[in-house]
């Protein structure tokens, strides 16, 4: 039985390793080949290269071919989704730090209303 799974779950699983994150990021700084994206990794070719097929699956990245070089480059369309979803949860974390600052400005001004002097400004 085959599953299909929507390109968002595909984008996070191949997110969710370390060594994909940081083949992402040195791809957006531009093309590179296999063994260029795997030089500061301690782990093989084909490590590295499973870890290619994930990002091309998932779309984040494409394999080019220039003579006998395949270049791989950044796709970053598919990020576009997860910043979205992302994006969607903006609002809530805006309005919990709203209410942190409220609550914190609340006690400060008990603090102060207190008849208690703020020490900082205290000279010795």
């Amino acid at each position: 039985m085959q599953t299909t799974t929507d390109p968002l779950t595909t984008t996070f699983a191949a997110l969710a390793d370390p060594t994909r994150r940081a083949i992402l990021a040195r791809l957006a700084k531009g093309e590179a080949t296999v063994s260029e994206l795997a030089a500061p990794f301690d782990v093989s070719l084909p490590a590295i290269s499973k870890h290619l097929k994930v990002l091309q699956r998932a779309g984040l990245i494409e394999q080019g071919r220039q003579a006998q070089w395949r270049p791989c480059r950044l796709k970053p369309e598919p990020l576009r989704g997860v910043s979205d979803w992302i994006g969607q949860y903006r609002r809530y974390w805006e309005e919990s730090f709203e209410r942190l600052d409220e609550y914190l400005r609340d006690l400060q001004e008990k603090e102060h209303g207190d008849g208690s002097r703020d020490r900082s400004a205290d000279p010795g």
